[in-house]
């Protein structure tokens, strides 16, 4: 498949782009800026310029053009500023759904976090409020449409090296996980039918990947 990568020059992008070539995929990163070219067609992915916060669903529909899938791995950074969360991780995702069905693609695999379905602790930051109420609200939009989607919520994202085993789950409790994992299960997704409809945490864990894959799918 042909795989678009909304934020394709983030840290789970960057690790996920690669992957997607090994297993036969072509990858291609939506990216802000130009810069950002060298380094990915590096790793094998072709490069289109969209800003998602500026530009809207049509824009995104024209970036999407030749695509199969979609990975939304887009995020508003760890920085203090709340409108972010709103454009990017909430909007962001929106508009990739609505360009996905624009461009007639179905397969659609998001990034998400942790427990976010669980109420926010009233003392909780309120830039931590509106990190989990963005993405909160950008997966019950996306479980809403008729895309073929799967949600994939990691615990906090550390940047040891993968270790090819988690646990992966409706109902896995929080811990960590490294990103180059995360990426390896975003790639194990993609392609596998019996993922659809389903929205998992993802933390490290007990199993091989393609294995926990499978459980989680069958349960």
């Amino acid at each position: 498949m042909r795989v678009v990568i909304v934020g394709g020059h983030g840290q789970i992008a960057r690790l996920l782009h690669p992957l997607l070539v090994k297993a036969g995929h072509e990858p291609v990163a939506l990216v802000r800026n130009e810069s950002h070219r060298t380094e990915l067609e590096a790793a094998g992915a072709e490069v289109r310029l969209l800003d998602i916060e500026q530009e809207g669903a049509d824009a995104f529909a024209r970036a999407f053009a030749g695509c199969d899938a979609v990975v939304f791995a887009a995020g508003g950074g760890p920085d203090g500023n709340i409108e972010r969360k709103r454009t990017v991780d909430l909007e962001g995702s929106l508009k990739s759904a609505e360009a996905a069905r624009l461009a007639g693609i179905q397969r659609f695999v998001q990034v998400s976090a942790i427990d976010v379905d669980n109420p926010v602790a009233p003392d909780t930051g309120e830039v931590w409020r509106a990190y989990v109420e963005a993405k909160r609200d950008a997966d019950a939009a996306l479980r809403a449409t008729d895309l073929d989607w799967t949600i994939i919520r990691p615990g906090r994202l550390t940047d040891e090296p993968a270790t090819g085993r988690v646990g992966l789950g409706p109902d896995v409790a929080r811990a960590s996980v490294p990103r180059a994992d995360v990426a390896a299960v975003l790639a194990a997704v993609l392609d596998r039918p019996a993922t659809i409809g389903h929205q998992w945490n993802l933390v490290s864990g007990d199993l091989g990947i393609a294995e926990a894959v499978d459980r989680a799918a069958a349960d």
